[in-house]
């Protein structure tokens, strides 16, 4: 699946530089943990280069893939609504580069600018509206009795 709009193209120059100003490159490397569920969400991620899988904790077992984020797509969205705690956990897959933003300053500059902030809440929403029509099918696919099939 492909997320319906990459999270800065089509802002506005001044929109765009602003947030880009606040990010800083990362790189992390194969098998890295970067969250998990119920931690702080204190940053999100956009990522340019590898993969990133979204799992889910299940007691006793180990934490099932629901979606896997790639190039250009956006990493964390929990850090966008109170109180700020990760939905899933996340793991690179491989060597992944990504700019991080910190949430806090990202969130003080939409409170100034809020233009800025209604169109991130939007395009924030639009992934995960299509995050959640993801996993909820990846959870049919993994605990639907008759196997996932929804023929």
């Amino acid at each position: 699946m492909t997320e319906p709009q990459r999270l800065l193209d089509g802002l506005p120059d001044a929109h765009r530089d602003g947030l880009l100003a606040l990010a800083r490159d990362r790189e992390f490397p194969a098998d890295s943990r970067l969250f998990d569920e119920g931690g702080p969400a204190d940053r999100f991620w956009l990522i340019r280069s590898g993969e990133v899988a979204l799992d889910l904790y299940v007691p006793g077992r180990r934490p099932p893939v629901v979606e896997t984020v790639g190039p250009g797509q956006l990493l964390g969205w929990s850090w966008l609504f109170p109180p700020y705690r990760w939905h899933l956990g996340a793991r690179t897959l491989g060597p992944v580069t990504a700019r991080e933003f910190p949430a806090a300053e990202v969130r003080a500059l939409c409170e100034a600018v809020p233009e800025l902030g209604h169109e991130l809440a939007v395009r924030c929403a639009a992934v995960i509206a299509e995050r959640l029509q993801a996993t909820r099918l990846r959870l049919l696919d993994l605990y639907a009795p008759d196997g996932g099939d929804r023929s």
